[in-house]
């Protein structure tokens, strides 16, 4: 069984940076992508960054240029999230999709403020 834990969230204020982390402990034998959501109150949840397998990337137009995306791995990746805006305010998701399955991990909390 598959479980995600991300970590890295917390209060920061406007311009500031956050980067977080998703760890993936069992077996994931073919990744074919990674991601990043967020669910902001009374909003859906949106996607906000890709990465494949091959290592291309994808992002909302809404966080391009200030958020990237990266892996080490087939069991972890990274949001580096800069220049944070209030409306960047959210619940983060990891989601990894893979051959076994979709998964999600249980969210992480970024709240933009001064």
């Amino acid at each position: 069984q598959v479980q995600l834990v991300e970590s890295g969230g917390g209060l920061v204020q406007p311009g500031g940076s956050l980067r977080l982390s998703c760890a993936a402990s069992g077996n994931i034998f073919t990744m074919y992508n990674m991601g990043w959501y967020r669910q902001a109150p009374g909003k859906q949840r949106e996607l906000v960054a890709v990465i494949l397998s091959s290592g291309i990337t994808n992002y909302a137009d809404s966080v391009k240029g200030r958020f990237t995306i990266s892996k080490n791995d087939a069991q972890n990746t990274y949001l580096q999230m800069n220049s944070l805006k209030p409306e960047d305010t959210a619940v983060y998701y990891c989601n990894f999709n893979t051959y076994t399955g979709v998964y999600w991990g249980q969210g992480t909390q970024v709240t933009v403020s001064s």
